[in-house]
C-alpha cells in the first residue's frame, strides 16, 4: 500500500473512532455531564465519545481505553493520582479527534485553552473566564483554534446553553450588522426580581436564593454585577465590540459597607441592601413599571445595573431563572429578536456543554 493511501486509510480510522473525551470539573454541572453521557451508553451518541480522563481541584483519574461514565465518580473517588493538567495532555495525544470539557471555575485551566486548541484540541466550556476576562486572552483563544483547526464550544458560557452566540454568529455570516444588545443575563438577579414585590425585605429574599441555590454561596459575586460583566463581555466581542473589562460601567448592587466585609459576618449585614431597593420599588411601582438587572450593549458603550423598565418592554418578562436578551440589528430594526429560556441549572449546562462536542466532533 503506498504512503498516500496508508494516510487515507488512518484519516478514515480516526473518523470512525470515538472522539476521546476528558472532563475537568466534578461539581455540579461536572457530575451533570457524566450523568447524561451514562444515559447515551449503549445508543448511537455514546459511541461517538470516549471518556478517557475525569478531574478536579484534588484528583484525577485517567484510562485511555475509556472510563465507564457511571463508574467514573467512583474511579476518582480511589484514585490515587493527583490532579494535573499535563495528565490531560499526555491522555489526550496522539490522533484522532479530542476535546476538554471545561467544567470549572478555574483560572488555571481557562489559561490553558489556548495551548489545547493549537493542539487541535477542542475545548467545550461552561467557564466565563478564558473569553469574558482580558482581551488578550480573548484573542489568544480566537487565534489558537484557528492555528490548530480547533472548535471552542462556549454555548454555555452566556445563558446555559441557550442559542445566543450562534445566533449572533449566523446574523453576521448572514449579513447582518448586530446594533445593540440588552438582556437579563443572570439567573439568579433574575429570580430575585422576579418575586421581590417591595414588600417582604430583600434581604430575606437574598438569602432564600442562597439557601436554594440560585445564588453564590456569597450572594455578593452576583449581586456586584462582575458575573454579568464577563457575559456582557462575551457577546459583545461575539458582536465584533472587542471591549476590554474596564469599557463596561457596572452599578454594583452591593453597598461599601457590604464589600468590605468578611464572608462570616455577612448575613448579619444583609439588611443594608433593604432601604435602597425598596425606595427604587417604590419609584417604578409608580410608573407601572418593573426593576430589571441590565446589561446592555449600544453604540459601543456598554452598562451592567438596575433598570426601571416598562411593563411592555422586551427585557420586563420572564419567569424563574430565566434569561431573556434582545438583539437589535439591521434586519430586527424595529422590533428586535428576543431569546428567552432556563439562564441557569446544572442540566441544562450539561446539554449545552455536550452540544458543543458532538457538533464539533460530528
Amino acid at each position: 500500500m503506498s504512503l498516500a493511501a496508508l494516510g487515507v486509510a488512518r484519516d478514515l480510522a480516526a473518523q470512525r473512532s470515538p472522539a476521546r473525551v476528558a472532563l475537568l470539573g466534578t461539581g455540579t454541572v461536572g457530575s451533570a455531564v457524566m450523568a447524561r453521557l451514562a444515559s447515551w451508553q449503549g445508543a448511537t451518541l455514546g459511541e461517538r465519545l470516549a471518556l478517557v480522563h475525569v478531574a478536579n481541584s484534588r484528583v484525577g483519574t485517567s484510562d485511555r481505553a475509556g472510563l465507564a461514565p457511571d463508574e467514573a465518580a467512583r474511579r476518582l473517588a480511589l484514585a490515587p493520582q493527583d490532579s494535573s493538567l499535563e495528565a490531560v495532555d499526555a491522555v489526550l495525544r496522539g490522533d484522532g479527534p479530542r476535546v476538554v470539557i471545561d467544567a470549572t471555575a478555574s483560572e488555571a485551566v481557562a489559561e490553558r485553552h489556548a495551548h489545547w486548541l493549537a493542539q487541535g484540541i477542542h475545548v467545550a466550556t461552561a467557564c466565563k473566564i478564558g473569553q469574558g476576562t482580558t482581551l488578550p486572552r480573548w484573542r489568544a483563544i480566537r487565534a489558537a483554534a484557528g492555528i490548530g483547526g480547533a472548535g471552542y464550544g462556549d454555548s454555555a458560557t452566556v445563558g446555559a446553553g441557550l442559542p445566543l452566540l450562534r445566533s449572533l454568529r449566523d446574523l453576521q455570516a448572514g449579513g447582518d450588522r448586530i446594533h445593540s444588545i440588552a438582556g437579563v443575563l443572570s439567573g439568579s438577579l433574575a429570580w430575585l426580581f422576579n418575586h421581590y414585590d417591595g414588600m417582604r425585605p430583600f434581604s430575606a429574599l437574598v438569602r432564600q436564593a442562597r439557601d436554594a441555590g440560585y445564588t453564590e454561596p456569597d450572594p455578593r459575586d452576583d449581586l456586584s454585577g462582575e458575573d454579568v460583566r464577563r457575559k456582557l463581555l462575551i457577546l459583545a466581542r461575539t458582536a465584533g465590540v472587542e471591549l476590554e473589562a474596564a469599557d463596561v460601567q457596572v452599578a454594583s448592587l452591593v453597598p461599601p459597607e457590604l464589600a468590605i466585609l468578611s464572608k462570616d459576618a455577612l448575613d448579619a449585614a444583609l439588611p443594608a441592601l433593604d432601604a435602597p431597593l425598596r425606595e427604587r420599588y417604590a419609584q417604578a411601582y409608580k410608573r407601572g413599571e418593573r426593576l430589571r438587572f441590565i446589561a446592555r450593549l449600544q453604540d459601543g458603550r456598554a452598562s451592567v445595573g438596575l433598570e426601571s423598565l416598562p411593563a411592555d418592554h422586551p427585557l420586563a418578562g420572564g419567569a424563574g431563572t430565566d434569561n431573556r436578551v434582545a438583539i437589535w440589528s439591521d434586519r430586527y430594526a424595529v422590533q428586535p429578536l428576543v431569546i428567552q429560556g432556563p439562564g441557569a441549572g446544572a442540566e441544562v449546562t450539561a446539554a449545552g456543554l455536550l452540544d458543543d462536542v458532538l457538533r464539533m466532533t460530528r
